[in-house]
């Protein structure tokens, strides 16, 4: 094995690539005590510090793959901590002998539905890179209703401040009294993106539900706060749609 610094460290849950190549940029990582360039390769024996601190020799081993669906309650944020003291996802997750959970996207305190999460780094990273377009799926609650009008502007787009956004799809799904519930689908992952373009319109939000992320749906029986783990087959397949092969 002899590959760059920030795909074992990325791979091992250490940080994402991203954050590891500010460090490396910044002069906090070493190999065999000198400081790491950008292109820097390491192999098995190689001594790897951060910030002065020795990294186990277990980073050169593939551990497990590991992938959750869990399904995100309202009032939890999808940061690792929070200084206000708010419970956050990671608080519910299982304990990993060794890497980290990563999020693949996130969904506002006031957001509740599907979650992806995955021990694997670059999985997580095609998931979400732009160039891989994933279909977001939500229920949405609104006060009132969509007329035909706002329904088709919606969807040929509107401008927010950071650029023009549309809906992929619109469709009404029922609901009772003041209340009408919508089925919408973006194929972008802009912050509180659905909101923003229903509050572009006039539109209030009262409720807002993520049922599906690319190929993965919620499960109907999984409740809220809880989640349930793929299995390997389920793993290699989703692998196998970013164009990766499972390291398991």
């Amino acid at each position: 094995m002899n590959e760059r610094v920030q795909k074992i460290l990325g791979r091992a849950g250490i940080a994402s690539r991203r954050e590891i190549e500010r460090w490396i940029e910044a002069g906090r990582i070493t190999i065999n005590g000198r400081c790491a360039s950008l292109g820097a390769r390491i192999a098995a024996g190689d001594r790897i510090d951060i910030d002065g601190r020795r990294l186990k020799a277990e980073i050169f081993q593939t551990p497990p793959t590991r992938c959750l669906l869990y399904n995100k309650p309202v009032g939890l944020l999808c940061s690792r901590s929070d200084p206000n003291g708010r419970g956050t996802i990671f608080d519910r997750l299982p304990r990993l002998p060794s890497g980290r959970w990563i999020s693949v996207g996130r969904l506002d305190i006031n957001t509740a539905g599907l979650l992806f999460l995955t021990t694997d780094g670059l999985l997580a990273h095609r998931l979400m890179h732009p160039s891989f377009t994933v279909d977001r799926e939500y229920m949405v609650r609104i006060l009132g209703e969509l007329d035909v009008e706002k329904q088709r502007l919606l969807q040929i787009g509107v401008m927010l401040d950071d650029g023009a956004a549309r809906f992929k799809e619109l469709q009404p799904a029922g609901g009772h009294g003041s209340n009408r519930w919508y089925r919408v689908v973006v194929d972008e992952g802009r912050n509180r993106l659905v909101r923003r373009v229903l509050e572009a319109q006039g539109v209030r939000v009262n409720r807002l539900i993520r049922i599906r992320y690319g190929k993965l749906s919620l499960p109907r029986q999984l409740a809220a706060g809880h989640w349930q783990e793929l299995d390997s087959g389920q793993t290699v397949r989703l692998f196998e749609q970013v164009g990766l092969r499972a390291p398991i």
